[in-house]
């Protein structure tokens, strides 16, 4: 046992998985066997991360598939550099505001073809291996190709998890989706049983797909890879995917497909404590956890006491503030000028923390003015609105050689969207989270990104590249991930206590999925949470909601020590929650 303060008593479950070869957490325990398998191989982490993912896409289909996205923080140890890739999917050329219009439609629908973009998670990888991987493809994708045609195991969290499995679709799916019941329910409309037999031949087809376009090219893996994405992108597989969405009246084509590109780009950061912390630009939610870190700067968060009411309020505070900038200013900076400069500025912070009232809980949504360098913007110039989801999966590896690789996939859920017969997978959905608003930042566009939880951290230490980490959880991502990282670094904790101590999640600000619900000064909070604690948040004007004792996390992480220790964790909340198997693997 061991005390943080303010009777926040904590006890692991686990042991942080330790070794000098390489490490890596993610979401099932094949994939995370598949990062292990390519590291055996002499794969270095982006290898391993590579085929985790593709494996992923298979096994957690409620989570992500193929159809689906993968942000990335990469740290290149040959190159001493950060990159983040955009991986996140791009509105078709003919989904214009107009077009949606003329559906009747004031908010993007949750599911259907007509809010499918480009499946963006494919490119990302293989653009992603070409410059850092290091083993030939037919190596990274043997794993998934392997579970893809002789099954595997269907786990609880496929049948049972709440909004995103079989059960709680499983009547849609038979009246309506009846490829997606074929796959995932046997012959009389049930869901396959937990632990049953999965195939999924056309997944592996698809695969071997992309091999075979690999082998043509004999030894020179960059361009095997190049053409493995023509096939995936530009050949019979993208026919497919436009033939399925334009039978379903979708706007997704050919052309949309060949032309989509992963973008690689400068990470943004900002210094705390003894460490940097990089995430995605304002296409993602990412330079919320910054934007966070900057408020929470000002304060004397140890003498506070963790988990105390008095740090739980302060952080709550700061949340709400970065959150409210989040809607009224992000989006994908090629279509919108996104100030982030100012909104990551320690000046800024300065102006916005004022607003924070140790004894008071705010019940307002108040974007600041960063232009002017006001703390708040002019009520008039607010956008407001009319829930989220857990639909994703992390990724995080690291390797020997000081490479870190930080991923998380996401979309494609069999929720959204039907099953391709002949692919094995859906398409996406998450145009749903843009606005139909033109004056709105995430209004749809042709060619636009639409802004997305998916939220990849990587952090250095005392000028080192020390840890990579994610979660799935939509809007609670960065909520999650930074109070695993302030555990850390705040607190001390080593990373199975920073991943296992009770968490708390404001649902203050509004949702990014439809229907971009908000529920005002709602904090929900771990029944963990002493409940002193939790009357002394009442007593502040929180709307306390107590939830389960683990519910509130599945954060993934990996880190490399001074001294070339590799340590990796995964959240026992993935097994109580029974959603899925999170794993944390190294050697």
């Amino acid at each position: 046992m061991r005390d943080f303060g303010s009777g926040s008593v904590q006890k692991t479950h686990l042991h942080p998985v330790q070794g000098f070869g390489g490490a890596v957490a993610t979401e099932h325990y094949l994939s995370a066997e598949a990062a292990v398998e390519i590291f055996r191989k002499g794969g270095n982490a982006f290898d391993a991360a590579a085929a985790a993912t593709f494996v992923e896409g298979l096994v957690n289909p409620h989570m992500f598939t193929l159809g689906g996205e993968c942000p990335m923080l990469l740290y290149s140890a040959a190159q001493d550099r950060v990159f983040s890739v955009n991986g996140n999917t791009q509105a078709p050329k003919r989904a214009t505001l107009e077009a949606y219009r003329q559906r009747g439609l004031d908010l993007l629908p949750p599911k259907g073809a007509e809010v499918a973009g480009t499946p963006a998670a494919v490119a990302a990888l293989l653009d992603m291996l070409a410059p850092f991987g290091s083993l030939p493809l037919s190596e990274i994708l043997q794993p998934a190709r392997r579970l893809a045609f002789d099954g595997f195991p269907v786990h609880r969290g496929l049948v049972h998890m709440p909004k995103f499995g079989i059960r709680e679709n499983a009547r849609f799916f038979a009246e309506r989706w009846t490829e997606t019941a074929r796959l995932y329910m046997t012959a009389d409309h049930q869901p396959l049983p937990v632990g049953s037999r999965l195939v999924n031949t056309a997944y592996g087809q698809v695969l071997d797909a992309l091999l075979d376009a690999a082998a043509g090219h004999g030894e020179d893996r960059v361009r095997g890879i190049r053409a493995a994405r023509d096939a995936f992108y530009r050949g019979d597989i993208a026919r497919e995917m436009e033939r399925f969405v334009q039978e379903r009246d979708g706007f997704l084509t050919m052309a949309d497909l060949a032309g989509y590109e992963t973008l690689f780009e400068e990470p943004v950061f900002v210094d705390f404590r003894n460490t940097r912390v990089f995430k995605c630009g304002p296409w993602s939610q990412g330079p919320v956890f910054l934007q966070m870190l900057r408020l929470l700067d000002g304060f004397d968060l140890p003498s506070m006491g963790h988990n105390s009411a008095d740090y739980l309020h302060t952080w709550t505070e700061a949340a709400k503030l970065a959150f409210a900038d989040r809607e009224q200013y992000y989006a994908d900076p090629r279509f919108v000028d996104v100030p982030l400069g100012t909104l990551l500025s320690a000046a800024y912070a300065e102006t916005r923390r004022a607003l924070i009232d140790p004894r008071r809980a705010d019940t307002h949504h108040r974007p600041g003015d960063p232009v002017a360098g006001r703390p708040l913007l002019d009520p008039e110039r607010v956008f407001v609105w009319k829930s989220w989801g857990y639909g994703t999966v992390h990724v995080a590896a690291a390797d020997a050689e000081g490479n870190l690789a930080a991923l998380t996939p996401s979309g494609g859920w069999i929720c959204g969207n039907e099953v391709v017969p002949s692919l094995g997978f859906p398409l996406g959905t998450r145009l749903q989270t843009f606005y139909l608003d033109p004056a709105h930042p995430n209004a749809a566009a042709p060619g636009k990104r639409p802004r997305t939880t998916l939220t990849p951290s990587l952090a250095f230490r005392d000028g080192r590249p020390w840890m990579a980490f994610g979660t799935m959880g939509g809007d609670q991502q960065d909520q999650w991930t930074i109070q695993f990282f302030l555990n850390r670094v705040v607190f001390g904790m080593d990373m199975q206590e920073a991943l296992e101590a009770p968490k708390v999640c404001s649902d203050h600000f509004p949702g990014t999925f439809h229907p971009h619900e908000a529920q005002p000064g709602v904090l929900r909070v771990e029944s963990r949470i002493p409940e002193a604690v939790r009357d002394e948040l009442l007593a502040r004007g929180h709307k306390v909601v107590v939830t389960e004792p683990w519910i509130l996390g599945f954060v993934c992480a990996v880190a490399r020590e001074d001294d070339g220790l590799l340590e990796a964790g995964a959240d026992p909340r993935g097994h109580r929650a029974a959603v899925f198997p999170s794993c944390a693997l190294a050697l």
